[in-house]
């Protein structure tokens, strides 16, 4: 036990380096958690979910108001249009491949507005069972993962623009944190676009709980709203009209980085075999032909559109 806390700590301290680089972050947390047990699984867990949260709020020290407005303007009919196309989409397949009614309704959620949040939030109001959330959790992880390593090599295969990749990978991947961590790997510009329509994206949580409540008409009424998203539009707001906050800014958002990488760290750690193994194979199938449809019919579009 003793050793593998040492390692885990190890890992930690080398996400502080340059040298260290979000993917390599999420693939160091990969190997381990198939080589290595996890001392605090737990806590990551929790940890995780805050330091995401605070990172991508850091973040917003270093984006232009103006220039966010305008990327979220752009993308703001293709985000409704393709949040309804892919939950329809996977409604469909999943009563088409026989996916458990709950663990389908899950996956296509999390695949058309933010991932593990969207799953979170939906599974409460669904009265979804450990299993029903492990497997959808599991499927979009996995993705998420494999999204922050090949998106980027397909991006500049194709040679897409910054303002390109940052609409594609703020439509295509699942979760905010490898948003965040492929479009800043391929440069500022396409982090701001990325970020900036990925948390647009992340309130449509709020009108999908309520039509989800609606339509299950279950007991659990409470959709939890995620008000993190309003401390970025005010780091945005601060960065853009204190011209006085630049210097601490830079800071800030260097800082908010590394909290990046080590969040991507965590998440690849929870990536366990037996996660792997409970994921099962028709609800994978299911999530990997969201995933390819939304990223095709997306990435096809940003390349023949103005978007």
């Amino acid at each position: 036990m003793r050793n593998s806390w040492i390692i885990y700590v190890t890992a930690v301290v080398l996400c502080l380096f340059p040298f260290v680089d979000a993917p390599i972050a999420l693939f160091m947390g990969i190997i381990l958690a198939q080589t290595v047990k996890h001392p605090f699984l737990l806590t990551s867990k929790k940890l995780t979910h805050i330091l995401l949260q605070v990172s991508v709020v850091g973040m917003g020290f270093g984006m232009n108001t103006f220039q966010a407005a305008e990327a979220g303007k752009q993308g703001l009919v293709f985000t409704i249009f393709s949040i309804a196309t892919t939950i329809g989409l996977g409604i469909f397949l999943g009563k088409k491949m026989k996916v458990e009614r709950k663990t389908s309704y899950l996956i296509s959620t999390g695949t058309a507005v933010c991932g593990g949040s969207a799953i979170a939030a939906v599974s409460a109001l669904v009265k979804s069972n450990e299993k029903q959330v492990s497997t959808a959790l599991g499927t979009v992880f996995i993705l998420n993962s494999l999204a922050l390593f090949i998106f980027p090599i397909i991006g500049h295969w194709l040679n897409l623009s910054q303002h390109q990749f940052g609409v594609w990978a703020a439509i295509a991947i699942h979760d905010t944190s490898s948003v965040v961590g492929a479009a800043s790997n391929y440069g500022q510009e396409a982090l701001q676009v990325a970020t900036t329509i990925k948390l647009e994206r992340a309130l449509w949580i709020i009108p999908i709980a309520f039509l989800t409540v609606f339509i299950v008409k279950g007991d659990n009424k409470k959709v939890k709203i995620p008000y993190f998203i309003i401390l970025f539009v005010l780091a945005m707001l601060i960065n853009t009209f204190i011209p006085a906050v630049h210097h601490e800014a830079a800071f800030i958002v260097n800082i908010s980085k590394i909290g990046l990488k080590i969040t991507l760290f965590l998440i690849g750690t929870g990536l366990t075999r037996d996660l792997l193994k409970n994921v099962g194979i028709k609800p994978f199938i299911q999530g990997i032909l969201l995933w390819f449809f939304i990223s095709v019919l997306s990435l096809t579009i940003i390349m023949y559109s103005l978007l």
